[in-house]
């Protein structure tokens, strides 16, 4: 399997994790700084904290940035992100050093759907075609026979025969929603994102009264009662999308918060909404995500640790659905 280079007890054995950045330093120069002098490209995904994305080189979701890993020129990728988009940079980018910020940024929906026991599930169905959310492991990836973006996954089911049998994982969610859309029937395994399972319709429908001119925009990843109520559904770069260009000055958003710093940015003259969770905590904001900060950014640059190794037989595993979903997008025009 994927793993990453240096386990933690040897970083803390060096005190990579203890070590104080100077309260000082500009990190913003430092970081940029570091980019020219390695020859590094730093990449971030939309959920991450504001002054990470302001530093970045690119913002986007995960194939987005997957490609953008794939067309640089760099010799080091920065990823931060959590571990399976780092991972999928790898696949695409064998000859780079891939490196990222935390260690234990990983992700509930990910975990959710350990490899063994999906090739136990997977061998129970030997007649279905497996289809996974690009938001899993490096591991179900070699398991499956295509893989989808919450962009194009409606697409990429619809290339298929109406009769083909076919499994979607990892998220229950995002496949139930494309079962409504697409009026199939196909087998889903039981994971899901702790983010977007955490939204409270009954909380969601009060803002909406106070704010009814405030549209509901929601990711796929939601529970099905949330996206019943939402105006808009789309992947996290859609929603982006959806609220520049739609004349709605008001939005109330269901998916991770950290989306909302581009929303502002590029339509500084709206208001957003985080959708509120079922309690009192800030469950909406990812804590694997949150874990990447400006501080452990610079001292990734600076040591160019943690790094992500990854045999090649898995790698070569990984790519083949990959290039499968390219190969179909290229072929039916989708993206």
């Amino acid at each position: 399997m994927a793993f990453i280079h240096n386990d933690i007890d040897q970083i803390r054995q060096r005190g990579f994790y203890d070590m104080q950045v100077d309260p000082t330093l500009d990190l913003f120069a430092e970081i940029s700084r570091l980019k020219k002098e390695k020859n590094a490209v730093l990449l971030a995904h939309y959920y991450q904290e504001p002054d990470i994305q302001d530093v970045a080189d690119y913002i986007g979701d995960s194939l987005g940035l997957a490609r953008q890993a794939e067309k640089t020129k760099a010799d080091i990728i920065v990823f931060a992100g959590v571990h399976f988009m780092a991972e999928t940079a790898k696949i695409l980018n064998p000859s780079k050093k891939v490196v990222i910020p935390d260690l234990k940024a990983g992700c509930s929906l990910s975990d959710s759907c350990p490899p063994p026991l999906f090739k136990k599930f997977r061998e129970e169905h030997l007649d279905h075609v497996v289809i996974s959310y690009i938001n899993c492991s490096a591991g179900i990836k070699a398991l499956s026979d295509v893989i989808c973006t919450s962009s194009n996954a409606v697409a990429i089911v619809n290339s298929f025969k109406k009769d083909q049998p076919i499994i979607f994982a990892p998220d229950k969610n995002l496949g139930a929603y494309i079962n409504k859309v697409t009026g199939r029937n196909m087998l889903l395994w039981n994971g899901a994102c702790m983010v977007h399972e955490i939204f409270s319709l009954e909380k969601i429908i009060k803002l909406k009264l106070r704010h009814p001119e405030s549209k509901l925009i929601a990711h796929p990843e939601c529970e099905d009662v949330v996206l019943q109520h939402a105006d808009f559904i789309g992947s996290t770069t859609q929603l982006l999308k959806y609220t520049e260009n739609d004349p709605s000055q008001s939005f109330i958003v269901a998916t991770e918060t950290g989306i909302l710093h581009q929303m502002i940015k590029n339509s500084p003259g709206k208001s957003f909404i985080p959708a509120p969770p079922d309690n009192a905590c800030a469950c909406n904001d990812c804590p694997h995500m949150k874990l990447n900060t400006l501080e452990k950014l610079y001292l990734c640059m600076e040591y160019e640790q943690p790094e992500i190794i990854m045999d090649e037989a898995l790698r070569l595993a990984a790519k083949k659905p990959i290039d499968k979903m390219l190969e179909i997008s290229a072929r039916e025009g989708i993206s």
